[in-house]
């Protein structure tokens, strides 16, 4: 008993006082051996993240969990880091992923690299007209039902449309939740997930009952579909996940599932949610988009069609989306310090987690003039001109991550963000009773 005091006494005296290398950026941290500032920052991250930034600088370190989080809020810094060689984004994901999915290090490193080039060919620009029509085959199914008139939460009626697209689109129409109650279930679980996913990939799992509940349950449901797709793979015509999934192992494939739907959640439904009730609190922006809109497809309120051709003719909305997912984004982008990296005056040791905040990186006036501001169209800055033109990224845009290692769904989640807009504003005259909620203030590890 005493030796067991003795012991938490000299943990807590280590963390404590341990010594600090003068080179190294200022940390904050606490009393409580490993979980260190966890509760502050479980608290409100990006408000606790907000006020270390300003006492302590542009690059700082937290110490959370048992790991050091070196965050870097310059864009030019943040820019330098996803290009060295010497930050690897293999390494920073290894831990949360086989912390939520029982994969080897080997088997992780063995397929990441080729599903990821996979899916980036079968999404990329150039294909995505395949998947227009299947697309607008299932916004339709899923907005006649939305019936032709009433009051509606705005977020819940983006997600009743959007959720079982992607999932039939990813998987296929034979594969995933079958029925209403089904998708109701898959979805609930889901959204526990996702929710605390961050904190859920670095704790034990008996601080998060729900969340591990919620994810086991969830890896049964992908490991059945996986199994299912293997099984009936070559009597169907693949969907992009099926084509990635045929190159890996079973583990794999059941982490890159998740690993997509993860992502897939918040990219597709809440771009869109964001995306409508910005241009709906615009009243100039709104009338212009309805004309844009009209001079396409008729007088508004007409059955239409919406393939991947006809968006290229609505160039306002594709910008909104842009400058919606600007304000918005949440999360972090992160990297592993696999050698001294040297930012501004500080040297940041290997073993470090660096972190990038899109919600610092999309708020830099240098890059994105008056930038708490949704501004879709800014005369004479061509703000989005590059995306709109060439199919890339400004360079203070990180909204898909950054580097090479970008979102590999990243044109299809604007093409299908992009359809459901068009759909949508074309059969309904919105009117919005409530404010527009308080934008994204949340930033996960």
């Amino acid at each position: 008993y005493i030796i067991s005091k003795l012991f938490i006494l000299g943990l807590i005296m280590y963390f404590l006082f341990q010594p600090r290398n003068p080179n190294s950026p200022p940390c904050v941290s606490s009393w409580i051996p490993w979980f260190g500032a966890a509760f502050q920052f479980g608290k409100a991250p990006l408000e606790f993240l907000e006020q270390a930034r300003i006492k302590h600088g542009p690059v700082f370190t937290v110490y959370i969990l048992g790991n050091r989080l070196t965050f870097v809020a310059e864009t030019e810094d943040a820019l330098e880091l996803l290009r060295t060689k010497e930050a690897d984004f293999d390494e920073a994901v290894m831990q949360a992923i086989q912390r939520t999915v029982s994969i080897s290090k080997e088997s992780f490193h063995r397929n990441r690299s080729r599903i990821f080039k996979l899916i980036v060919r079968q999404l990329s620009p150039s294909n995505l007209h395949q998947f227009s029509e299947t697309l607008w085959d299932e916004f339709h199914e899923h907005v006649d039902h939305l019936g032709k008139e009433g009051t509606e939460d705005l977020n819940e009626l983006v997600r009743f449309v959007m959720f079982p697209t992607i999932m039939k689109t990813l998987f296929g129409k034979s594969f995933g939740p079958t029925n209403k109650s089904r998708t109701e279930e898959f979805e609930r679980h889901f959204q526990n997930f996702d929710d605390e996913f961050e904190f859920g990939s670095q704790m034990p799992e008996f601080f998060l009952r729900k969340w591990s509940k919620s994810k086991t349950w969830l890896l049964t449901e992908f490991e059945r579909i996986v199994t299912d797709i293997k099984k009936e793979g070559q009597l169907i015509s693949r969907t992009a996940l099926q084509a990635a999934l045929d190159a890996a192992d079973t583990a794999a494939r059941t982490t890159a599932t998740a690993i997509v739907m993860r992502r897939a959640s918040w990219l597709h439904s809440a771009g869109a949610f964001w995306t409508l009730a910005f241009i709906l609190s615009h009243p100039s922006i709104y009338k212009n988009i309805m004309e844009e809109i009209v001079s396409v497809y008729g007088k508004a309120g007409n059955k239409i069609e919406v393939f991947e051709d006809d968006l290229r003719k609505l160039p306002s909305i594709k910008q909104c989306i842009l400058e919606a997912l600007r304000l918005t984004s949440p999360g972090v982008i992160m990297r592993k310090a696999m050698k001294p990296i040297k930012v501004q005056n500080f040297v940041i040791p290997p073993g470090d987690l660096l972190l990038v905040s899109p919600y610092w990186m999309h708020r830099n006036p240098k890059y994105f003039p008056e930038p708490e501001i949704f501004k879709p169209f800014c005369p004479g800055l061509e703000r989005w001109k590059a995306n709109l033109e060439k199919n890339a990224f400004l360079d203070g845009y990180f909204a898909f991550g950054g580097g090479k290692n970008r979102c590999p769904g990243r044109w299809f989640s604007i093409m299908e963000t992009h359809m459901l807009v068009v759909i949508l504003l074309y059969k309904y005259q919105f009117t919005l009773l409530d404010p527009v909620p308080k934008q994204v203030t949340s930033a996960g590890i």
